[in-house]
């Protein structure tokens, strides 16, 4: 039974959505405020649920802090937010959650964007069947531990950037359209514009310091990985 962690600071909001979720045979774990959030990771969810105005953390904040825990940086989060603007959406998808959804919340649609989730965490993707890890000029990638090494220095890479890098580095030499890697990393479900990409590219870039050239951009086109 997959096992979601719900964080929000409204008592009645979580309520009603535990409610839903354990009705679609979903264990459910709650907490009220980013704190909590921190502290229920142990419990090990398969995936997150995190408002973003809350106290003590807010939720972009925890998800920064998640994010630097080898452990449960794999995991997906999706945002819940009161706010709305698309200022706010693309922050959240920049940092590298899976998802966003705004409130007042639908029930089905929060179920199918769990569901939605959940299944890519499975789900082989194109140019990602059968492999765990990949080698590849100065990088190692392993997708099982979601590390990435670079000339012996491991460094650490949020949820979406780790996907996109390891997407291109699994296909060197073929260009991809930013429409293409939006469906392969991002999938059909969520609403992601075309700057998404060309952030995550950057970000990338800049992790990869001398070897940022390793990702091209073809103008006009999208981006390839160089063949080494």
């Amino acid at each position: 039974m997959p096992k979601i962690l719900l964080v929000d600071d409204e008592p009645d909001i979580v309520e009603f959505l535990k409610y839903n979720l354990e009705a679609e045979n979903y264990e459910v774990i709650v907490g009220y405020d980013g704190l909590e959030a921190l502290n229920k990771l142990s419990e090990k969810p398969d995936l997150i649920i995190l408002d973003i105005m809350m106290p003590h953390f807010d939720g972009f904040e925890v998800y920064k802090k998640i994010n630097d825990l080898e452990e449960y940086r794999h995991i997906p989060v999706i945002f819940l937010t009161a706010k709305s603007g698309e200022k706010d959406e693309i922050k959240g998808l920049e940092l590298g959650a899976s998802d966003y959804i705004q409130k007042p919340i639908s029930p089905k649609k929060l179920i199918a964007r769990v569901k939605s989730n959940l299944r890519k965490i499975t789900d082989d993707k194109p140019g990602m069947q059968h492999q765990k890890e990949i080698k590849i000029g100065p990088l190692y990638i392993d997708k099982v531990k979601f590390v990435v090494i670079v000339e012996n220095v491991e460094i650490i890479f949020p949820r979406k950037e780790f996907e996109l890098l390891f997407f291109l580095a699994g296909n060197p030499g073929r260009v991809y359209s930013r429409s293409e890697l939006l469906q392969e990393v991002w999938g059909e479900d969520v609403f992601v514009v075309d700057r998404t990409i060309d952030v995550h590219i950057r970000k990338i870039r800049e992790k990869l310091g001398k070897h940022s050239k390793l990702i091209e951009t073809i103008k006009g086109v999208g981006y390839k990985f160089k063949s080494v």
